[in-house]
C-alpha cells in the first residue's frame, strides 16, 4: 500500500469512491475539480490517494485506489474535509495511513492543529480518530443532512 498526492486525472476515482460510502461527504466532481483549478491547483488544498499495489506491476493503471483524503490548510490550522476508504479495503489500516500522511504534511507546513467533523453515529470513525490522538471538543447540531445528524468536532494538536 502506498499514499501519493492526487492529481487532476484522479477526480473520477475520488468521486466514485466518495459516492460508494454512505458516511462520506459526497462531493461532486466539480468540488473535486476545484482542488486542481489553476496551473498549480489551489495550494491550500491537499488530496491524497492510497493505492493497493498488491499484484500490480510498475503500471499505474493496475494499481487499485483504496482510499482518498482531502484536507484544507487555513494558515496554521488544517481541516480534514473528506476521507473515504473503499468498502473492500475496510479494516486494513488505510484511513490510518492517509491520516499519517496528512499529519506529516501538516507538520512540514508548520501546522499547529488538525480538526474535523464526524457524524455522531459514526462510531468506527470516532474510535479511529481517538486512537490517533484526536480529542472530541464540541458539537454542531444538525450539521449533516441526509440523514439529519449532529457532528462531533475533533481536534489533534501537533505541538
Amino acid at each position: 500500500m502506498r499514499v501519493r498526492t492526487a492529481q487532476l486525472a484522479d477526480i473520477s476515482v475520488m468521486s466514485k469512491l466518495d459516492h460508494q460510502s454512505p458516511s462520506a461527504a459526497h462531493w461532486s466532481e466539480y468540488q473535486y475539480r476545484r482542488l486542481f483549478d489553476g496551473p498549480d491547483g489551489d495550494p491550500t488544498y491537499f488530496a491524497f490517494i492510497a493505492e493497493d499495489e498488491t499484484g500490480a506491476e510498475a503500471n499505474d493503471q493496475e494499481k487499485t485506489p483504496a482510499g482518498v483524503l482531502i484536507a484544507h490548510r487555513i494558515e496554521a490550522e488544517w481541516e480534514l474535509q473528506n476521507i473515504v476508504v473503499a468498502a473492500r479495503s475496510h479494516r486494513r489500516g488505510i484511513a490510518s495511513l492517509l491520516i499519517a500522511e496528512l499529519v506529516r504534511q501538516a507538520r512540514a507546513h508548520d501546522a499547529s492543529t488538525i480538526f474535523l467533523e464526524v457524524r455522531r453515529s459514526n462510531a468506527p470513525a470516532r474510535a479511529l480518530y481517538k486512537r490517533l490522538g484526536f480529542e472530541e471538543h464540541g458539537l454542531r447540531k444538525g450539521y449533516y443532512q441526509n440523514p439529519y445528524e449532529d457532528a462531533i468536532l475533533c481536534r489533534l494538536s501537533l505541538y
